[in-house]
């Protein structure tokens, strides 16, 4: 993390444009991603926990981390299975017999050779040792007669030189193919120096001049072009560790063989010597970095010293992305996403979609969708719940379509005496224009764009309509289960989505109706919105309806001019009550006494007039029994609705009690227009 600080640090002095929002990118759909989260969120999840879910899902248009997570895993194991750590190995050996080959051919065709020296010759190449680094050992002082034997030999040597030096410094095998002897000079200087300067800072007495005039110097072994120590120490120590991993997944026998061959590279002793050095200072500076890995490989594909390095980083830059995208650690954040990484394993539409998502987790906190409570819980504010509320009633109204109700729903409101005031023309809108306000506004847009000129013209965001308000106002009371079976068979957010619709329907286009929502378990509680919609799943046993019609009732007696409208919505029957002195009683099977209870508030709740309606979940032929019944005392409707049609059930039934009592839906949740 202090690594890709500082490289984050050095970058931000170059003002790189990545590091600031495009303004041409497309913007993020913050609405699906606050529906989806409302849905969560009404489910029983925290909203912080909500967030993370959608970010890791993704939505219809965007990946999201799962994908980038999978991604990942795939190039790693692509990287780990067809790769294998024999490619420097197999280039010596194949070095070393194109040189026999070629030198026996010499000495046969050689007439000139004296026969003793010719016999002395294949004999000491036919007892080579079958280990290719004693081999080369053993060849180190033999006459070469042929000049191509000798040339493939003295690539032997060169070879393991720019491998061994590519493993520390990436590039270097390239960098250094047909080296000269000044070449290879101006290698061991830069050597020799990097270990003074970096003992120096070991020490603490190194100086930004000394660190300035070593790359002035050497620089051009360094491409990623640290600008300190401490990022010349962070490129250096991680492909020194990738080394070391490579080295630690070899063979006993592989490992044995290439230390000896190394012996020889550039035959030099002194390059190993000082990248023995090098390699000690930086396990003293960098201990965090690991050492001590390994990785299996299998696959078919050689690698030599200095790639197979490069593959090792290419590892550790995806096991530290697959920890990002994870997210799992303590503070983590979508900003900790390497993007330069990304991009450099998974391409840039990686870097992109990983980008996208860092937006909208942004967008989404910044949008007035959450705030924390005074436990310093996040929590979805006022804001939220109406925007989620709306997504909620479109989807009823797209329901409803093709049914009577639909139209009652476009045209709430319409019905009624003008309040006097005037809003913006929505889609579906029935209400007559305020004509005046309209050419006002067009006149007022024309003139603060310059362009007045003869007549005006009407756009569609000029136009005003006059509100209405409801001859009646109605007095609702949605009575919800809130038992442990609502929540065992999965009724839970149908319930709460349908609380938020009606919520949503009647504070925006009924404002004149008084809605309270009445939360029953083992017993009953008034709850707004808000509540309501982040209580969690309860496990408690007990139904009491008869305490929630109390309370209902209590509502209809305060609003004694208004409608009252009863929707009751369950899927069990009574089984807890309200005693005398205030304490709950529970008891299954349901007690007759609870019955009763129910039976006469339901009752008094007739006797104030109120339409009742209610709303059976699941399939009980008692509880069927026992709901019509209930129904039949009180000349109310039965609603046997699927738990995805709950919220055009009540909907429905609601504008059915607002248009003189006529029921969307009949006695058997059937639409009776047959749609």
């Amino acid at each position: 993390m202090a690594r890709q600080n500082r490289r984050l640090a050095r970058d931000a002095r170059y003002g790189k444009y990545e590091d600031g929002p495009d303004p041409l990118a497309p913007p993020v759909d913050l609405a699906e991603a606050l529906d989806a989260i409302g849905e969560d969120v009404m489910g029983g999840t925290s909203p912080e926990r909500a967030i993370r879910e959608y970010l890791r899902r993704g939505g219809r248009d965007q990946r999201g981390l799962d994908d980038l997570a999978r991604r990942v895993a795939e190039r790693r194991r692509e990287l780990t299975s067809k790769n294998n750590l024999d490619g420097t190995l197999q280039q010596v050996k194949q070095l070393l017999d194109e040189a026999v080959l070629a030198e026996r051919g010499q000495l046969a065709r050689d007439t000139d050779l004296d026969d003793g020296d010719r016999a002395l010759a294949q004999m000491q190449l036919d007892s080579l040792s079958p280990s290719p680094a004693s081999a080369v050992q053993e060849l180190s002082s033999y006459d070469w007669k042929s000049p191509t034997a000798r040339q493939k030999y003295e690539e032997i040597k060169d070879l393991l030189g720019r491998e061994v030096l590519d493993q520390r410094f990436a590039g270097m095998k390239q960098a250094l193919e047909g080296a000269t002897d000044q070449d290879r000079e101006d290698v061991a200087a830069m050597m020799r120096d990097l270990n003074a300067l970096l003992e120096a800072h070991a020490r603490g007495e190194d100086t930004p001049e000394q660190f300035d005039a070593f790359m002035a110097q050497h620089g051009q072994y360094f491409p990623s072009n640290p600008q300190d120590v401490e990022e010349l120490l962070d490129d250096l120590a991680a492909r020194a560790a990738a080394a070391q991993r490579m080295r630690n997944s070899m063979t006993r026998e592989q490992r044995d063989e290439l230390d000896a061959l190394a012996q020889q590279a550039f035959g030099s002793p002194d390059l190993m010597g000082q990248l023995s050095q090098l390699d000690d200072t930086l396990r003293a500076l960098r201990p965090g970095e690991d050492w001590g890995g390994s990785e299996r490989m299998e696959g078919e594909q050689g690698l030599g010293l200095g790639d197979g390095t490069g593959v090792f980083q290419d590892i550790a830059d995806l096991d530290a992305l697959a920890d990002q995208i994870a997210q799992s650690g303590p503070g983590s954040d979508l900003d900790d996403l390497d993007l330069d990484a990304l991009a450099r394993q998974l391409g840039a539409e990686a870097a992109v979609d990983a980008q996208t998502l860092q937006r909208l987790e942004k967008a989404l906190r910044n949008s007035g969708a959450m705030r924390r409570g005074a436990d310093g819980a996040l929590r979805l504010t006022p804001k939220a719940m109406r925007q989620l509320g709306k997504s909620l009633l479109k989807d009823v109204a797209e329901r409803m379509s093709g049914r009577q109700g639909a139209r009652d729903l476009r045209r709430s409101g319409a019905a009624g005496e003008p309040s006097g005031s005037t809003r913006q023309w929505q889609y579906g809108d029935t209400e007559p224009w305020d004509v005046t306000r309209s050419i006002t506004n067009a006149l007022t847009r024309t003139a603060a764009s310059g362009r007045m000129g003869p007549g005006v013209r009407l756009e569609i965001d000029d136009v005003e309509v006059q509100e209405t308000e409801a001859r009646t106002q109605a007095c609702v009371a949605l009575l919800v289960d809130t038992s442990f079976s609502m929540a065992m068979e999965d009724r839970w957010v149908p319930m709460k989505r349908t609380a938020l619709a009606l919520h949503t329907l009647v504070s925006t286009r009924f404002r004149g109706d008084d809605l309270q929502l009445i939360a029953f378990g083992r017993e009953a509680e008034v709850m707004d919105i808000e509540q309501l919609v982040g209580l969690d799943a309860m496990w408690d046993k007990g139904t009491n309806l008869h305490h929630a019609l109390l309370l209902a009732n209590r509502h209809f007696r305060k609003h004694p001019t208004a409608q009252p409208v009863l929707l009751i919505v369950t899927d069990g029957e009574p089984t807890s009550h309200l005693e005398p002195n205030g304490q709950v009683w529970f008891g299954y099977p349901p007690d007759p006494i609870t019955i009763a209870l129910s039976v006469r508030e339901l009752e008094n709740a007739g006797r104030l007039g109120a339409q009742t309606t209610f709303f059976r979940l699941g399939d009980d032929p008692g509880l069927a029994r026992f709901i019509d019944a209930m129904a039949k005392r009180v000349d109310g409707t039965v609603v046997a609705p699927e738990n995805d049609d709950l919220g055009v059930a009540v909907v429905g039934s609601y504008l059915g009690s607002r248009r003189g009592g006529t029921p969307l839906f009949d006695g058997y949740g059937r639409d009776p227009w047959g749609s």
